[in-house]
């Protein structure tokens, strides 16, 4: 998701997959029951005390985009057998070309990585995803430019080049904090970002584009090549949304939850493992994934660690305002095309106790 403006445009492009969604559900709702993946027989636990093997229930975890140090966690817990601890065998997939939330909102696969503002939309249109945790307490997205194009405020995009995506939530984002400074949004020339990454289009293209500062905003740090960040929270609390988040649907919390709580008890404990151990845990992403670019994703790492779980009293836990608030943003901005029940949007239930219980 985060290594280049195409992928930001992957994840960000969430109006228009609603109706594929509703198609997905209609089509599997007579499948497996619910989407616990497939239940039974890929791996096997050795039991130090007995010398007796556990079978281990496979299941599936869909990522949002291409890996990253957003999902560390995921892998920190594979790595050190929390999951197998908790009888599961994990497998972390990449997304098909529905993407991620269809998969999930589908059955086909039980979790996945998601945003509050996909499930926003997607629940006022009877897409029934659910977020499970927050995976970064606060946005560390925003409107970035190289240092030259003097972009200092909202006020300074007047007469600049903005690269996107086409989505209209961009403009939204961008008209709500510009109107604060009294500035006018139609002076922003808008440019489809095509193919290119942050670095291609600033020297081709466009003045500005948003950004998650955890790996663009540290690659421009790497390449010497210093960004002005203009992070959208700080202009609204409304804007301060949970992104990335993990997800099911609730057919699954209906059938299955004591599966859900297991994987999430888990997965706590990898992203505290990635809080504890930012070094370890980019090594362990880095072994993963031998792709990435080490440099980026050990600094990456170091960077975002601490902002995983940031003021929350926990990892993964999820305010009831932060929903509400985005959820009354996007409605006051015409994004929505129904009434949104944020109660129904998020639980913190499967969460782990903060003793670990």
């Amino acid at each position: 998701m985060m290594g280049t403006q195409k992928g930001n445009r992957k994840r960000m492009k969430w109006l228009a997959p609603i109706a594929a969604l509703m198609l997905a559900i209609t089509a599997c709702s007579g499948g497996n029951g619910g989407g616990a993946a497939t239940a039974g027989t890929g791996g096997e636990s050795t039991t130090e005390e007995t010398g007796s093997t556990a079978e281990l229930r496979d299941v599936s975890v869909v990522l949002d985009w291409t890996p990253n140090t957003n999902h560390t966690g995921l892998y920190a817990a594979v790595d050190q057998g929390f999951y197998e601890k908790e009888g599961l065998n994990v497998s972390i997939l990449q997304p098909g070309a529905g993407g991620a939330d269809q998969m999930v909102a589908s059955g086909e696969v039980p979790f996945g990585i998601s945003y509050q503002e996909s499930i926003t939309q997607a629940r006022v249109q009877g897409v029934p995803l659910v977020s499970l945790a927050a995976v970064i307490q606060h946005n560390t997205s925003g409107f970035a430019a190289p240092t030259d194009r003097n972009i200092k405020s909202p006020k300074d995009f007047e007469g600049k080049r903005y690269g996107g995506w086409g989505s209209p939530v961009e403009e939204a984002v961008m008209k709500s904090i510009m109107d604060q400074e009294g500035a006018d949004v139609s002076k922003v020339e808008n440019i489809n970002m095509g193919d290119a990454d942050f670095f291609t289009a600033v020297k081709r293209d466009i003045d500005f584009a948003w950004i998650f500062y955890a790996w663009t905003g540290i690659e421009a740090e790497l390449r010497n090549e210093p960004i002005d960040m203009l992070y959208v929270k700080d202009y609204s609390e409304s804007l301060d949304y949970y992104t990335p988040v993990i997800a099911t649907n609730e057919k699954q919390l209906a059938d299955d939850p004591e599966l859900v709580k297991a994987f999430m008890k888990a997965t706590a404990e990898g992203y505290q493992y990635a809080i504890d151990h930012p070094a370890e845990a980019a090594d362990i992403l880095i072994k993963a994934v031998p792709d990435l670019d080490p440099e980026l994703v050990k600094a990456s790492q170091e960077w975002l660690s601490p902002k995983y779980q940031d003021d929350a009293a926990q990892w993964g836990w999820q305010k009831p305002e932060v929903w509400k608030n985005y959820g009354e943003w996007m409605s006051s901005q015409n994004l929505l095309e129904g009434d949104f029940d944020s109660a129904k949007a998020f639980t913190n239930d499967y969460l782990p106790a903060a003793d670990g219980k």
